[in-house]
């Protein structure tokens, strides 16, 4: 029992110096939230209902968002290269405050690329869920699945593995939701290679028409 109580203050230290890692890390995208965040008060109206997608680089770059369902008020809240983690940081100022009646959650992408477990991706995610939750029970969440790539298509197997937990997820809950578009962005087997621009990575107008045609449903149905 004394060796116990001897370590206790090491491992406090311990997780307080990777809390405080993980909060540096997510300080380098402070002035891209901040422009972001700036750019959405300037639009959102508060008497709408509002739709937000929110995650990385594959959202910031889907920018014909609103054009894509006029009928909605859509908020384009993703920021590029950022991970699970840094989303449920910034969370109150991409999202919560926003009061969405829907989000649309793209990440993963960024953390499998990082070498990050699907598990922990997955205990990150519900932790996200939660705390939108708790500023509205009644929110639908749509979790989007990893998609394939060129440039990571070598680490398909972890994705694929991360896809079948996000689902799993969502089958417990039915306000809870999973779209797929890994499948509709291959031919059989085979990645679609068309569908990127020249870095492998982020999609051109054919990759969006995918997303758009896999998501239109879940955007406008209540």
């Amino acid at each position: 029992m004394k060796h116990i109580l001897k370590l206790l203050p090491i491992c406090i230290i311990f997780l307080g110096t990777i809390s405080c890692l993980h909060a540096q890390n997510s300080e380098r995208f402070a002035n891209e939230v901040n422009e972001l965040s700036k750019r959405n008060d300037s639009l959102w109206n508060k008497k709408r209902e509002t739709i937000i997608f929110t995650g990385s680089s594959s959202i910031r770059k889907w920018d014909n968002l609103q054009e894509s369902f006029p009928d909605h008020q859509v908020l384009n809240s993703g920021f590029g290269g950022s991970e699970a983690t840094d989303l449920l940081y910034y969370l109150d100022t991409l999202v919560i405050k926003y009061n969405p009646t829907k989000v649309f959650i793209y990440e993963g992408d960024n953390d499998i690329s990082a070498k990050k477990k699907p598990n922990e991706i997955i205990e990150t995610t519900e932790a996200i869920v939660e705390k939108i939750r708790r500023r509205n029970s009644n929110v639908k969440i749509v979790l989007i699945s990893a998609k394939p790539s060129i440039s990571r298509w070598k680490l398909r197997r972890k994705y694929k593995r991360l896809n079948r937990k996000f689902k799993r997820m969502t089958k417990k809950d039915e306000s809870l939701l999973f779209v797929d578009v890994w499948h509709p962005m291959l031919n059989k087997r085979k990645l679609m290679k068309d569908l990127f621009v020249s870095d492998g990575l982020h999609m051109n107008a054919k990759g969006y028409d995918i997303w758009y045609n896999t998501m239109q449903h879940l955007v406008n149905n209540p």
